[in-house]
């Protein structure tokens, strides 16, 4: 699984990385986490308002900071576990 933290560096988006990484701790599921800083890499997501989260391609959150639970909730939906 891909994971993406998409946004410039700002407090909220350092915070919703470290809630990704808890998020991957606590499911169990093996997934790759990186940060999008690039403006033009996160316009490609069609995202408006950062921090956003992107799960396999996909835009999980955007404009808001989703606990680690909620992360871990849609990780183990996604992986059927």
């Amino acid at each position: 699984m891909n994971i993406k933290v998409l946004g410039t560096g700002c407090p909220k988006c350092k915070k919703l990385y470290e809630a990704a990484e808890q998020a991957i701790a606590a499911s169990g599921v093996v997934a790759q986490l990186e940060k999008v800083e690039k403006l033009d890499e996160i316009m490609k997501y069609g995202v408006m308002l950062t921090p956003a989260l992107v799960l396999d391609g996909t835009v999980k959150s955007s404009g808001r900071l989703p606990s680690a639970a909620e992360i871990a909730g849609w990780l183990t939906t996604a992986t059927g576990t």
